[in-house]
C-alpha cells in the first residue's frame, strides 16, 4: 500500500436554515423547523469520500479550525472514519471555524449561501510541518477561498504556488481544486499554482475561466468539441500529469502522455437525484483514488463518474458514497441506457 493522501484547505460547517420564503430587503421571514449542521468544504467532502471508497487507505486532514463548537463538530464527524488522521489539523482562538449559512427556500427549494471564511483564511505554509506529512499525494482546495494562500508571492506568483512547489520538493505529488466564481481572480490566482500541479480536477466553468476556451455558453449549451483544447491549455500552463474536466454530462481528461479520454455520465432515472451538493468533490475523490492506486486515467475518470452518481443519490455531500467496488457496480448498471437495462 502507498502512503496515502493528505487533503488540505477548506474545512467548513454548513448550517442549513429552512425558510418560509425569500424576503425582500428589509422584510422578515420565518425560519422553520429542520435546522441542520453538516460538514463541507474541500477537506471534509473529499476526505470522507475517499474514506468511504476505501476504509484502508491512509488519509490525513490538513487545515485550520477554531476552538469552538463548530470545530468540535468537524473533528467528531471526520473522527468517525478510522483511516482519517486528524493530527495535522491546527486549532486556534483568533477566528471561528469557517461556516456557510445556507438559506433553503421551502417554496422554491432554491438555496442561497452566506460564507464566512473564518479560520480557513489563516491557513498557510506556517501551518504545515513537512516532516509530519506521510503521504504521496497532497490535494489542496479550494483556490479563491483560502485567503492567506491566495496572497501574492514575489517569486512564485501566489503563496499556494510556493506551498505546492515545496510539496513537490519533498517528493509529494500535488493536486488542486478551485471554487466556481465569476470575476477575473482566476487569471491571477490559478495559473501560478498550475505550474506546480501534478493533477488538476475541475469543472467546465472553472476550466473556461482559467483557459479562456468556451465550454458552456450563455444559453447553458455545453461545447464538448472544445474540451481537448481546454485540457491542453491547462497542460501548457504547467500541469504535469493529468488534467481533468467534469460536468453533469461527463468527464474529459488528458493523461501523462497527453492521450485524450472521455467518459459519459451515467444514465440515471429521473427520480434518482436527491441533491447535487458534493458531486464534484465525489468525482475528484474518485480520480484521486485512481491516481493513488496507479490506475489509468480512463479507469480513474470512470470511478469519479460513478462516485459522483452515488453522491447524487442523497441530499448531503457525502452520504451517498460507498466502497470503490460498490460505486463501480452502480456504474455497471447505469452506464447502460434504460432500453439496454430492460
Amino acid at each position: 500500500m502507498g502512503k496515502g493522501i493528505c487533503v488540505a484547505g477548506n474545512l467548513i460547517v454548513d448550517i442549513t436554515y429552512p425558510i418560509e420564503r425569500w424576503p425582500r430587503e428589509g422584510e422578515l421571514t420565518t425560519v422553520t423547523d429542520g435546522i441542520m449542521n453538516s460538514t463541507g468544504g474541500a477537506v471534509c467532502n473529499v476526505i470522507v469520500d475517499l474514506a468511504k471508497l476505501d476504509g484502508d487507505l491512509p488519509l490525513s486532514a490538513l487545515g485550520v479550525i477554531g476552538e469552538d463548537s463548530e470545530g468540535d463538530f468537524i473533528l467528531e464527524e471526520l473522527g468517525k472514519h478510522e483511516n482519517i488522521d486528524l493530527g495535522l489539523l491546527k486549532r486556534q482562538k483568533e477566528k471561528k471555524t469557517s461556516f456557510t449559512a445556507v438559506m433553503s427556500n421551502n417554496q422554491t427549494k432554491a438555496r442561497t449561501f452566506f460564507q464566512y471564511r473564518g479560520a480557513n483564511s489563516l491557513f498557510d505554509e506556517s501551518c504545515v510541518d513537512w516532516d509530519k506529512i506521510d503521504a504521496e499525494l497532497l490535494h489542496v482546495g479550494y483556490i479563491l477561498l483560502l485567503d492567506a494562500l491566495d496572497e501574492a508571492d514575489a517569486e512564485y506568483g501566489t503563496k499556494l504556488a510556493r506551498l505546492l512547489c515545496h510539496a513537490q520538493e519533498h517528493g509529494i505529488k500535488t493536486s488542486i481544486d478551485v471554487v466556481t466564481e465569476t470575476g477575473d481572480r482566476f487569471q491571477t490566482l490559478v495559473p501560478p499554482a498550475l505550474r506546480y500541479t501534478d493533477y488538476c480536477v475541475i469543472n467546465e466553468l472553472e476550466a473556461q475561466q482559467i483557459t479562456g476556451v468556451l465550454l458552456r455558453d450563455e444559453e447553458e449549451r455545453l461545447h464538448p468539441e472544445n474540451m481537448e483544447a481546454a485540457l491542453r491549455k491547462m497542460k501548457e500552463l504547467g500541469v504535469s500529469t493529468w488534467t481533468v474536466i467534469h460536468c453533469p454530462e461527463g468527464g474529459w481528461g488528458l493523461n501523462e502522455t497527453d492521450n485524450f479520454v472521455h467518459i459519459d455520465s451515467l444514465h440515471l432515472p429521473e427520480d434518482y437525484i436527491k441533491g447535487t451538493v458534493g458531486a464534484g468533490d465525489a468525482f475528484c475523490a474518485g480520480v484521486l483514488y485512481g491516481a493513488q492506486k496507479k490506475q489509468s486515467l480512463e479507469e480513474s475518470i470512470l470511478l469519479g463518474t460513478c462516485a459522483a452518481a452515488a453522491s447524487l443519490s442523497c441530499p448531503g455531500a457525502t452520504e451517498g458514497l460507498m466502497s470503490a467496488k460498490q460505486v463501480l457496480e452502480l456504474g455497471g448498471h447505469y452506464r447502460k441506457s434504460p432500453a439496454e437495462r430492460g
